[in-house]
């Protein structure tokens, strides 16, 4: 196959966004083609850009001004639901800081920066098939229209159409024992963190805040053995979410109820059960290739899966750009897959911690303090991950 000219990109999230913007600077005509009706303005929680997902960005020249839409939150703060602290994890030096989103915040500054880029964004486009002719792709959209390029890149979430269009059998997305929860609320009277993101193990939930000048945000996970959709966990009335929320945290030294009081009707983020992706066999065939959350979704206890849709969607770019499509998309794997499954086995082991029980709880909060003073390398722990770049200067090279 020749180099590709036009791409076709389905989902307008997080990766298809920033695939558009990388794809652009490689010279490749993008068009992203987004199921929602609308922007998802005033929709979702918080999410984390981490160092390597913001040095990613700064290489394709958009770091500085999609950074300008989070909070800077150069520190971790582990603790107990005592307000006993476990450790801290901060920045490592020469890196971009850390930055906390309003997740319709993130969307909207990476949307302005693909259509600056020259991308085009329609909305409303759901795909359901796509014809690989060997020499393009025919995407087809549920309102009868279609679109042709000479590659089709599935940037469309873990719930991908494209990844099960690319292979009926890939697997679907995986339980990992644990409903999510979250929302912003007014910061008055709250104490700030100072910039720091607390994240505290409690008896019977798990619970995360960071509070500013300008707005709080929480998150709460619980143990679930059995999975709950979305739709299962909205037909609950969000009062009685918000009743389970304050009797779980209960008796905790945080600001748990504070936050929760301040939960305004509609305003309560409920994603349901949470899920990560078992390795996905097949990420490309023929024309079509998988990138960000339809590839490797892992959960947010990784703090990467934003970070590591954004490395991918520009490392894509990159080798499009400089190799012909079916090596390119070798290329791309090849450099991809070893990293993000080994963060999505990471990930794994602290959703484990989250849903610990009443032992493994108390044997985690003697021995991390202990692991911390004796152990702990902050570089050897987060190095690989933090580290990581994209060198977008490099001439990509076909694997193998």
């Amino acid at each position: 196959m020749e180099r590709a000219r036009t791409a076709i990109v389905v989902g307008g999230g997080i990766a298809g966004p920033v695939a558009a913007v990388a794809l652009r600077k490689a010279g490749i005509e993008t068009t992203v083609y987004e199921s929602y009706p609308g922007t998802a303005e005033g929709v979702g929680g918080a999410l984390m850009l981490a160092p390597n997902g913001l040095a990613a960005l700064d290489a394709i020249g958009i770091g500085e001004q999609v950074a300008a839409a989070g909070l800077p939150t150069p520190r971790m703060v582990m603790e107990t639901g005592s307000g006993r602290r476990l450790g801290v994890f901060d920045d490592l030096p020469e890196l971009p800081t850390s930055r906390t989103f309003s997740r319709s915040d993130l969307y909207a500054a990476l949307g302005r920066a693909a259509r600056e880029a020259g991308a085009t964004i329609l909305h409303g486009k759901r795909l359901v098939a796509y014809d690989d002719r060997g020499d393009r792709v025919v995407a087809t959209f549920a309102d009868g229209s279609t679109a042709e390029a000479d590659v089709l890149v599935g940037a469309d979430g873990i719930h991908s159409t494209v990844r099960t269009l690319l292979d009926p059998a890939a697997p679907a997305p995986r339980y990992v024992g644990l409903l999510g929860f979250g929302g912003w609320v007014s910061p008055e009277g709250l104490t700030p963190t100072g910039g720091a993101m607390h994240l505290a193990f409690g008896k019977r939930a798990f619970f995360g805040y960071f509070v500013d000048r300008e707005r709080a945000g929480w998150f709460a996970n619980l143990s679930r053995p059995t999975p709950l959709t979305a739709a299962e966990a909205r037909a609950i009335p969000e009062q009685e979410w918000l009743r389970r929320l304050r009797a779980l945290f209960a008796g905790e030294k945080l600001p748990a109820f504070a936050m929760l009081d301040r939960v305004r009707p509609g305003e309560l983020v409920n994603v349901g059960g949470m899920h990560d992706m078992p390795p996905v066999p097949v990420w490309h065939r023929g024309r079509v290739v998988l990138t960000g959350d339809a590839a490797h979704a892992t959960t947010p206890s990784s703090g990467q899966g934003a970070s590591l849709a954004v490395e991918s969607a520009i490392e894509l770019a990159r080798c499009l750009r400089d190799l012909p499509v079916g090596e390119a998309f070798a290329a791309y794997e090849r450099r991809r897959r070893p990293r993000v499954e080994r963060i999505i086995a990471r990930s794994a082991r602290v959703n484990n911690d989250k849903a610990a029980g009443p032992v493994a709880r108390i044997v985690r909060d003697l021995t991390f303090p202990i692991a911390m003073r004796t152990f702990y390398n902050p570089e050897k722990m987060f190095g690989w991950v933090h580290r990581y770049t994209v060198d977008w200067q490099l001439t990509a090279r076909a694997a193998g």
